[in-house]
């Protein structure tokens, strides 16, 4: 596991690292935190570089902010660096949804438990949908349930915008419902489950259901193309 140094309180260490960013554990005003650092691409010419990192990096801020004033649970952010292009959150402790589906068909995992996750997906999403906004990368790995309390964080707003169309609504359950296909078949209908609470929790639930068929009937046709 790579370490780097952090300025304020020793040490970082290296959880993940994407396309965009990195992720690392650290420590903050003696907290427990995470850090995401959106790094520079050398392709990119380094003053338009910065400014793009830069916007994303306040894009990702706003929408997380958002989404809580909206009701949804997401980690708290402690601080924002522009310079270094940081986000200080938060560390929830806790399982990803990701980890407890899988576990699902192997360890028995009680029916129940997952009906109140797929709950709580529905219910989340439908207060952001309803709200203007949407997350843009809806897999299991970015949703966590806090161990003490059971309840679903929502995490990784980097792909998030702004929205009220039923397209990007519906875009946004395809790529949920995609991920639960890909990855969690054994978990039956879980799917359907969200959608239930989706329609119970969401006042405009009815344009993006419609719009919701019109991309998976795009989705087979592209299948059935490739």
């Amino acid at each position: 596991m790579e370490v780097k140094t952090d300025a304020n309180d020793g040490s970082r260490i290296l959880l993940k690292q994407g396309a965009e960013a990195r992720v690392f554990e650290s420590k903050f005003a003696g907290r427990r935190s995470i850090v995401k650092e959106r790094f520079s691409k050398k392709y990119r010419h380094p003053t338009l570089d910065s400014k793009l990192t830069l916007k994303r990096l306040n894009a990702e801020a706003r929408c997380m902010a958002k989404a809580r004033r909206l009701g949804v649970p997401t980690p708290v952010l402690y601080f924002g660096d522009p310079i270094l292009h940081t986000l200080t959150f938060e560390y929830v402790e806790g399982p990803a949804v990701k980890d407890i589906f899988l576990e699902f068909g192997a360890n028995c995992i009680v029916e129940e438990s997952m009906d109140d996750i797929a709950v709580q997906i529905g219910d989340a999403i439908a207060k952001m949908h309803d709200g203007g906004l949407i997350h843009g990368d809806l897999t299991t790995s970015n949703m966590l349930i806090r161990s003490d309390t059971n309840q679903l964080v929502l995490i990784d707003f980097g792909l998030s915008f702004t929205s009220t169309l039923p397209e990007d609504k519906a875009v946004d359950l395809y790529v949920l419902e995609r991920a639960l296909l890909s990855m969690h078949s054994s978990c039956g209908n879980v799917m359907d489950r969200i959608l239930a609470a989706y329609r119970k929790s969401s006042k405009q639930w009815s344009s993006t259901l419609n719009k919701l068929a019109q991309v998976r009937q795009r989705g087979r046709k592209r299948t059935m193309v490739g």
